[in-house]
């Protein structure tokens, strides 16, 4: 059993060393074409309207705000100013979104982004993302890079697409920190001894972001309060959270693995389902000794595992908030499809763990 164990170990980390770094690397060659654009594109916007400020920047090898989706695709958060007299409600209405009140009425005209407070009180995410979409559409046309980008259509999102092989998508948000919203409260569970109350205030002190992007409830169909609503995300505190023993490199085989294999008809499955997934199994497994090197094989067949179950009934449950299903809206046809490959490709590794070398 532990010379099998071992046996499996030995060639993920093989693969670890040759197929999941050199798609780190390719990955971070795009992440630096595409920020190129990008950034030449904000200067433009910025110049039209400085409360658009860019706040990509580099740090450590990393480009704080961007999030990768998929090989070809990202997202960047373009974090703005001010949020000041607008009071946080996330009252569970909608599913994994919150809105911003004015604290006071009296106080609208002291906001820095005052005509876009709807009548009742409300800043509205979709006004916001109307007019820099308009933006960045007029910067597309100025900046320096216009001869290789266009702009995605039939959609209110901002997305570019660079070059005819990336496609980019540019959301406005606020930074929350400080804070901690109702909707995940209930976090951490408290049966379960992961993550230890030291890393649980690491990870609430990260805060979440609010996202200006489409959420859609469960008619698929956006009410007004919707389109006025923006997007719970916890990038920061999900990273945070996965720190430590073999989670880094489990996820990023989980990735590597899903961008050979599982990029199907529908998308079914994206980087951040296996971040999701990572997150759960930790707290099945809350030792920190259960995340040692040696149990690198164990932990990737649990999520595997346990992403077939998922596959299965349709349903992934967002880490922090457990109430929104982050397979909505996917074909059914293409979550049986997954379930399929992901079922063929565990049993692969399993039982033949040198098959890692072709896949």
């Amino acid at each position: 059993m532990i010379a099998a164990q071992a046996k499996l170990v030995y060639h993920l980390n093989k693969y670890y060393n040759e197929k999941c770094q050199s798609r780190k690397a390719a990955i971070s060659k795009s992440i630096r074409e595409v920020c190129k654009v990008v950034t030449d594109v904000l200067k433009e916007v910025e110049a039209q309207e400085p409360r658009f400020i860019s706040s990509l920047s580099e740090m450590d090898n990393r480009f704080e705000g961007l999030e990768v989706t998929s090989p070809t695709e990202f997202e960047v958060v373009l974090y703005l100013n001010q949020m000041g007299v607008f009071n946080f409600v996330d009252d569970g209405s909608l599913p994994g979104c919150a809105v911003l009140k004015l604290s006071d009425g009296r106080k609208r005209s002291m906001s820095l982004w005052v005509e876009f407070i709807t009548a009742s009180g409300y800043l509205s995410a979709r006004k916001i993302r109307s007019r820099f979409q308009t933006l960045v559409t007029q910067a597309v046309d100025k900046c320096s890079y216009r001869d290789v980008i266009k702009m995605v259509a039939d959609t209110s999102e901002v997305k570019l697409r660079i070059r005819d092989r990336y496609v980019v998508q540019i959301t406005p948000a606020f930074k929350c920190t400080g804070i901690w919203p109702r909707s995940a409260a209930h976090w951490p569970l408290p049966h379960i001894p992961w993550p230890g109350p030291n890393r649980v205030a690491e990870v609430k002190a990260e805060g979440f972001n609010l996202l200006s992007k489409e959420c859609y409830s469960l008619n698929g169909k956006q009410s007004s309060a919707e389109s006025d609503a923006w997007v719970l995300q916890f990038a920061e505190a999900e990273n945070r959270l996965i720190m430590g023993g073999c989670r880094k490199k489990c996820l990023s085989v989980l990735k590597t693995l899903r961008d050979r294999h599982l990029e199907l008809p529908g998308t079914p499955l994206n980087n951040y389902h296996m971040k999701t997934l990572v997150s759960y199994e930790c707290e099945k497994h809350p030792r920190e000794s259960d995340w040692d090197e040696n149990c690198l094989g164990d932990r990737l067949n649990g999520i595997l595992l346990q992403l077939i179950s998922c596959l299965q009934c349709r349903r992934c449950p967002h880490y922090f908030l457990p109430t929104l299903d982050l397979f909505q809206g996917k074909p059914h046809s293409s979550l049986e499809n997954a379930a399929k490959q992901t079922w063929r490709l565990a049993r692969e590794i399993l039982t033949n763990p040198k098959s890692l070398e072709k896949l």
